[in-house]
């Protein structure tokens, strides 16, 4: 169960980098301004998860504050998918985040499939 649970974070987290990545570039402007969001975006959510959140984060922040960097994550996943106009996925991706978050909060498991200590 505890490998299942970490699979689909993994997979999760794929997902909001390509749905950020997708919402820079349907946004509105020239080429290449659509072209360096569609970079920036996810580079930035990298940027977050490896600092904060990844199993071999540079400065880990402990349970519950680490949910601040994966809501901004996911957060801005989720509204990328809805402003351009998939909310159906933007809820799917949002219920997927929290209900895995939960199931690893429960099975004792930190993100980097460790046990809590």
């Amino acid at each position: 169960m505890r490998a299942a649970n970490l699979l689909l974070r993994f997979v999760l987290e794929l997902c909001a980098l390509a749905a950020l990545a997708y919402g820079g570039w349907q946004a509105p402007g020239q080429y290449w301004v659509r072209l360096l969001l569609a970079i920036a975006l996810p580079l930035a959510a990298a940027v977050i998860w490896g600092q904060w959140v990844a199993p071999k984060a540079r400065k880990p922040i402990p349970d519950p504050l680490r949910l601040v960097p994966e809501w901004v994550v996911f957060g801005g996943a989720t509204i990328a998918l809805v402003v351009t106009g998939h909310p159906v996925l933007a809820v799917l991706l949002a219920v997927l985040a929290a209900a895995n978050r939960l199931a690893l909060h429960l099975l004792d498991t930190t993100t980097g499939g460790q046990p809590a200590a």
